[in-house]
């Protein structure tokens, strides 16, 4: 006997496994190795190694342009951040890619000293 969910429970029960299979089952031992804002691109000089598997050749193909973040790449790919930050952390293990911590946020500068450098400008050029 059928049910009307089954086809719904089929979806779903797809959905689970699809990113197990992707990982190979694997879990990020360094879980804070890759935060979602870590920067990633392909290296200068890859290996020459065996095809990849598809998951894997696309986030080469999109890194080549330039660096792009952990998060960025999830939503580009569509994969959960945790299936990507695996993919990324097999990649730079193999030399594919190139990963580093994000810019540091600048730290603010007193208003005072914003004043006196724009107070030098406009004595300067008006």
């Amino acid at each position: 006997m059928t049910n009307d969910d089954e086809p719904e429970l089929v979806h779903e029960a797809a959905e689970l496994v699809r990113p197990y299979v992707i990982t190979n089952g694997r879990d990020l031992v360094n879980d804070s190795a890759f935060s979602l804002l870590t920067l990633v691109t392909v290296a200068q000089e890859p290996p020459r190694t065996t095809p990849l598997d598809p998951e894997k050749q696309r986030l080469l193909e999109l890194c080549a342009g330039g660096f792009l973040s952990i998060a960025e790449i999830a939503g580009h790919t569509g994969l959960p951040v945790g299936v990507v930050k695996i993919l990324v952390s097999d990649l730079t293990e193999e030399g594919h890619l190139y990963a580093r911590a994000p810019i540091p946020s600048a730290q603010l500068v007193e208003r005072q000293i914003l004043e006196e450098v724009l107070n030098g400008l406009q004595a300067r050029f008006g």
